[in-house]
């Protein structure tokens, strides 16, 4: 027979749990927004059209079961290596001086990272860049220091100018007017995220960096949290436009921690974006991000009309127009 004491006893007890249970989940779920978010991955999502032919690559790694570190390489090697592409790796602009230098980071889910900057002759940066991380004890190498262990590591030196590229450093020469245009033909740098079956998160960025450049000069595309990021508990973000005013305001890692802080992907790009604007005169130039949560949600938001990114999710492959702030 049970004791009616124990029995009331029991009873509160197994009331308070559930109560403090519930309390308790509401309280996880007010703290991290992501907590029991339906789960939309793996997907895969990066800048601009050249993205569609890098989605792809990505996606058969991940859909054959692959981790999101390799897919992200694989992916934006596809551009580096395309000789149409002005923006990226072989075939990109050169700077001023009539040099293709090159720009490159990577980070995996545990928080690993490598970066590769002012490299020259080296056809995908991004591989460089992935050696740094998985063989050295530094995030980033730079200049001749880059190339020399890119060649100690196999990698072979090419001639990365074309024709095509050349023929437009020699035209620009004739004025020599430095002027960023905002989107010009449609192409900048590519920056790629994937989330793997598993739910972990990877990211990458490679560039040529603006046409015609100072001799010398880094954009944000090799610096982590600036031309990207990711926190595999959160999210991860890319970067693309003016380097310049991304590095200013460490833009992808401001977009990750508005995120960690409660936003959506879509509300944190337009947060970082209007940053952006509030403290810089952005008429004259471009930027736009793309973020995903861990839930595999995405957003993306720009300065101008005109960038686009692809978008690789239930098996379809899509380019999406980014919205934008300024309307006139």
């Amino acid at each position: 027979m049970i004791n009616r004491r124990k029995f009331i006893l029991g009873t509160a007890f197994t009331s308070l749990f559930a109560y403090f249970g519930i309390t308790y989940a509401k309280a996880r779920k007010s703290l991290n927004p992501l907590v029991g978010a339906k789960k939309a991955f793996p997907i895969v999502i990066s800048t601009w059209n050249h993205g569609l032919a890098a989605n792809e690559a990505a996606w058969e790694i991940i859909n054959g079961g692959g981790k999101a570190i390799d897919a992200v390489e694989a992916g934006v090697r596809i551009p580096e290596g395309d000789p149409k592409i002005n923006s990226v790796g072989f075939g990109g602009y050169p700077d001023r001086d009539g040099k293709v230098t090159l720009d490159a980071c990577i980070m995996d889910e545990n928080g690993n990272c490598g970066s590769v900057s002012f490299l020259q002759n080296i056809k995908h940066p991004i591989s460089v860049a992935r050696m740094v991380m998985d063989e050295t004890p530094h995030v980033m190498l730079s200049g001749a220091g880059a190339l020399k262990f890119a060649l100690d590591n196999g990698f072979k030196e090419e001639v990365l100018l074309t024709e095509k590229a050349k023929r437009a450093w020699e035209n620009w020469l004739k004025t020599s007017k430095y002027a960023p245009i905002i989107n010009q033909e449609n192409h900048d740098t590519i920056g790629l995220l994937a989330i793997d079956k598993n739910g972990d998160i990877s990211g990458a960025c490679t560039t040529s960096g603006l046409s015609w450049k100072l001799h010398g000069r880094v954009g944000d595309s090799p610096i982590i949290g600036a031309g990207m990021y990711v926190d595999n508990d959160i999210g991860g973000a890319v970067a693309t436009g003016m380097g310049e005013a991304v590095l200013k305001t460490l833009g992808t890692f401001l977009v990750v921690e508005l995120m960690r802080n409660g936003s959506s992907p879509q509300a944190a790009c337009e947060e970082a974006v209007k940053r952006i604007a509030a403290k810089q005169n952005a008429k004259d130039f471009q930027v736009g991000y793309a973020a995903i949560n861990k839930s595999g949600n995405h957003g993306a938001y720009c300065i101008h009309k005109g960038f686009n990114y692809a978008l690789h999710q239930n098996y379809k492959n899509v380019l999406v127009d980014s919205n934008y702030l300024m309307k006139d």
